[in-house]
Order: C-alpha cells, then sequence, then structure tokens
C-alpha cells in the first residue's frame, strides 16, 4: 500500500474542491527541478547534453534547455523511466495514441492529472455552459477504449459531478445508434444536453433526421480538428444550438497530456471576427489559414515558441520538459490580442483573462479526419500492395475536403505511373484496409460509411499536385 499516494490525491482533491487561484510562473523551474530529481530517463538526457539541473535558476536558463519530442525523448527510453521514480505503477490509467507506423505510443497518467484537467472542462461547463446551475447531461461521443478522448472526458465530466455541479455522464461513445437510443429516454429529464466528441462525428449525429434538437437545448464540446466558422453556424442551426459562440467550445487536447487549452466566448468571438477579415488573419496569425484559436493557464501549461511551432511544459504521468509537439502555432497575450482587435473596432465580450495560443495543427505531417491522425505512411502501405504497386508512382497528397452540405470526405490524389491504367475504386479498398490495419485510432474513430477514401487519379508531373523539380508533399492545406 502506498500511503504517499494517497496523500497526493487527497490533496489533488482538496485542490479541485478549493477555488482557482492564480499561480506563479515559477512553478516551471520547480516542475523541471522534481522532474530532473525523480524522473530517470530525463536524468540520462541532461547528463547527454551536459546540463547540470543547478545550473537552470531562472527562466533565460529554462529555455535554453533542450527540447523533447517522442523520437528522441519517449521512444529512447524504457518506460517506466519516463516516470516518477522509475515506476510505471504510480500511474493508474493508461491512454494509448497511434503511431506513424501503427504502433502504438503509451501515455500513463493518474488520477492527479484527471484533476488538474478537469479544470479546463470546468471553464467550458460551468462558466460556459452554467452546468453549476442546470442539470446537464453530458453525453461523450468519443471513441471508448484505450484512446485517450472518450474515457478521460468521462473521468473530468464525472468530477465536475463530484464537486457539486449536477451533472450526469451517459458515454455511449462513438456508437451513433446507441447515441439515439439513450437520448430520447434521458434528455427530458435535463434542462440541457451536451454531447462531447469529435467534429465530423458530432456534425454525423446531428444531422439524423427525424430528431428534435431544439427540445434539448444542446451544447457541443468538440476536440481534434480546426473547423470553419461557416461550419460552426450550420450545425448550430441544424441542432437548434441558441448561440454558436458561447454553447459550442472547441478543446485543444493531445494523448501526450491531456487538454492543453480551450476556447471561450472571448476566443471564438475573436476567431469570428478575423474569420470576416483575412487580410488581418494573416496579419496576426501568419497565414491564411483560419487557426484554431484557444485560452490556456499559464500556472497549468506553459507555452513557447520554436521554429514556428508549439512547445510546451506540463506535469503529468510522463512529466514534459520543453516539449515539441509539432503543431504549427503560436502564443498572444490577452492584452496585446485584445488590443489589436479593439484597434480595429471590435471588442470582445467579457471572459477570463488568460493568454491565447493558436494552432493549424500539423499539416505538413498528417490530416485529421474524424479526430483521427491520417500519416502519409499508413497510405503509402496501401499503395505498395500487389496490383497497385505496378500502377502509380507512390506518390499522393492527402487533403480531408469539406463539401457544400459542410461534410468531411478523406481524399487521395495519386500520381499514375506513365503507361499504367490505375484502378481508382481498387486503390481506395488498399488504402482503407491498410489504414484499418495500422492505425487503431482510424479504425475506431472514423465511421464504417466514411472509411473508403476517395481516390482521384492524375498523371504523372501534374502540375498541380505533382509538379517536376518541387520537393513533393503528402499532405494538402485547406
Amino acid at each position: 500500500m502506498d500511503t504517499s499516494r494517497q496523500t497526493r490525491v487527497r490533496q489533488a482533491f482538496d485542490d479541485f474542491f478549493a477555488p482557482s487561484e492564480p499561480k506563479s510562473e515559477s512553478w516551471v523551474l520547480d516542475l523541471f527541478q522534481h522532474t530532473a530529481q525523480t524522473v530517470p530517463a530525463y536524468r540520462k538526457l541532461l547528463r547527454e547534453n551536459d546540463v547540470d539541473p543547478a545550473t537552470i535558476t531562472t527562466f533565460e536558463d529554462f529555455q535554453r534547455l533542450p527540447l523533447l519530442d517522442k523520437a528522441s525523448y519517449h521512444e529512447r527510453y524504457p518506460l517506466p523511466e519516463l516516470c516518477r521514480d522509475g515506476d510505471l505503477s504510480g500511474c493508474d490509467m493508461i491512454a494509448v495514441s497511434s503511431g506513424s507506423s501503427g504502433r502504438p505510443t503509451i501515455w500513463p497518467r493518474g488520477i492527479e492529472d484527471e484533476l488538474h484537467v478537469a479544470r479546463r472542462f470546468e471553464q467550458v461547463l460551468v462558466d460556459g455552459f452554467h452546468a453549476d446551475e442546470r442539470r446537464t447531461l453530458a453525453v461523450v461521443c468519443f471513441p471508448l477504449g484505450t484512446w485517450v478522448g472518450g474515457l478521460f472526458t468521462q473521468a473530468c465530466t464525472r468530477h465536475l459531478a463530484a464537486k457539486g455541479c449536477p451533472i450526469t455522464v451517459v458515454a455511449p461513445g462513438n456508437n451513433k445508434a446507441e447515441i439515439l437510443r439513450v437520448l430520447p429516454e434521458l434528455a427530458p429529464h435535463f434542462e440541457q444536453v451536451v454531447l462531447l466528441g469529435y467534429p465530423p462525428f458530432v456534425k454525423d449525429v446531428i444531422d439524423t433526421p427525424g430528431v428534435d434538437w431544439p427540445a434539448y437545448d444542446i451544447k457541443l464540446v468538440l476536440a481534434g480538428e480546426v473547423f470553419s466558422e461557416q461550419w460552426r453556424d450550420l450545425v448550430s442551426q441544424r441542432a437548434g444550438v441558441a448561440d454558436p459562440v458561447s454553447d459550442i467550445a472547441s478543446l485543444y487536447g493531445t494523448a501526450d497530456s491531456g487538454v492543453l487549452g480551450n476556447e471561450t466566448a472571448v476566443s471564438v468571438s475573436i476567431r469570428r471576427f478575423f474569420a470576416l477579415r483575412p487580410e488581418l488573419a494573416r496579419e496576426v496569425f501568419g497565414d491564411a489559414r483560419l487557426p484554431t484559436l484557444v485560452q490556456y493557464d499559464p500556472a497549468s501549461r506553459f507555452f513557447e515558441v520554436h521554429d514556428g511551432t508549439l512547445v510546451f511544459t506540463a506535469d503529468g504521468g510522463i512529466p514534459l520538459i520543453r516539449y515539441r509537439i509539432a503543431d504549427e502555432g503560436g502564443i498572444f497575450g490577452y492584452d496585446e490580442l485584445v488590443a489589436f482587435c479593439a484597434e480595429h473596432g471590435f471588442t470582445p465580450p467579457p471572459g477570463p483573462e488568460l493568454p491565447f495560443v493558436f494552432l493549424f495543427g500539423r499539416s505538413l505531417f498528417t490530416v485529421s479526419f474524424f479526430g483521427a491522425n491520417v500519416y502519409p505512411e499508413n497510405v503509402t502501405v496501401g499503395l505498395e500492395q500487389p496490383g497497385v504497386s505496378d500502377t502509380v508512382t507512390g506518390k499522393f497528397v492527402i487533403e480531408s475536403v469539406e463539401d457544400a452540405d459542410r461534410d468531411r470526405t478523406l481524399r487521395i490524389t495519386v500520381e499514375t505511373a506513365p503507361g499504367q491504367a490505375a484502378d481508382a475504386t481498387r486503390i481506395a479498398q488498399e488504402i482503407r484496409d491498410q489504414l484499418l490495419r495500422l492505425n487503431s485510432e482510424f479504425a475506431h474513430y472514423v465511421p464504417v460509411e466514411r472509411q473508403l477514401p476517395e481516390v482521384v487519379l492524375r498523371p504523372q508531373g501534374d502540375p498541380e499536385y505533382f509538379p517536376i523539380g518541387v520537393k513533393h508533399r503528402y499532405t494538402r492545406r485547406p
């Protein structure tokens, strides 16, 4: 029996039940020192980089520490060595994410980590949806199982219920038939219903004919994909969502460290302001794309930007110090971004005065489809199958495209070999089969009827997709 664990868990519950209090950003230095003392893998990494922990005393010192990522840290050391005291049993839950080759990436966590992340759900459900005052049915539509979304969401919403919020949780997962079976039975007993899931799947559920969504006073909590403000408006209209600004919130979550940030009415209203002014959006975000824009708590997650990608520091089952997650994006102070909006005639509604983080996702490496990362490596295997490999060059481009009805399709444009008659149907089937075999997220997140990709064939050297003499990219930005 680990009595010290009892002490830590009790303290975590005490902190969660107490009012949230600001914390000095010097906590990252304390976390670094504690991690250097207690995590064997991190001690080894510091030694290999000639870093003496005793010399790290300021933020300037901290920002010279080596960056971590999956390849240089998580995959280099035995799993227990990544945990406190080299002991995996100090964690009580395992989440798994699919790697690019289908090899699972293991992320241990404890109930303390859930309570920490539950603060982000509290900001959405309580501060945003008033779930502390209204009887709320939380319907977890994320996939259940080893994947991080479903069980983590279920745990965090139950912690809010334990805190005293009139929230009741039901977890049908991404089983559309089960969601539609339990909703008519349960929803009439509550004042509002919150659907929590990946955007395309939630839209699929809402598009089911014959459901009186407005009668349920629907709210949405989404994660995993960037979506447009037009998409938010369309889904709001179909679901009878009263206010798309305050009643739909997206989470910035990762298997690596849970939820890093969340949309608020402040961030959504600012994003909608920029959605109508692409020239200002380009000026602020440095790209024609409209990113996800969320707020984060610097007392919980410390963000930096390195070469245009996000780096964060966070405690957890595997403490991560300056972890480079490879999401393209950046950060803004609250006053900085609000002042820019004011200079251009827009004042956001009142809300938490927390900094902002924006992200475009890992568009150069993967495409997100129904919350599953689709990796080029998975598609390559499909093109290497007998009967296909002789008809294609091996080059392709993956896109998640949205039609006029705001539904998404996985489109793969394939370069055909000279003089060969490629079969688009056969290629689509082979790619689907390999995605199902190699990528557990794809197999469990994407509905069966959406798993067959649309394959478009283009000749070798096609100037739009396969220009000669230009470095090829396997994904395309929307």
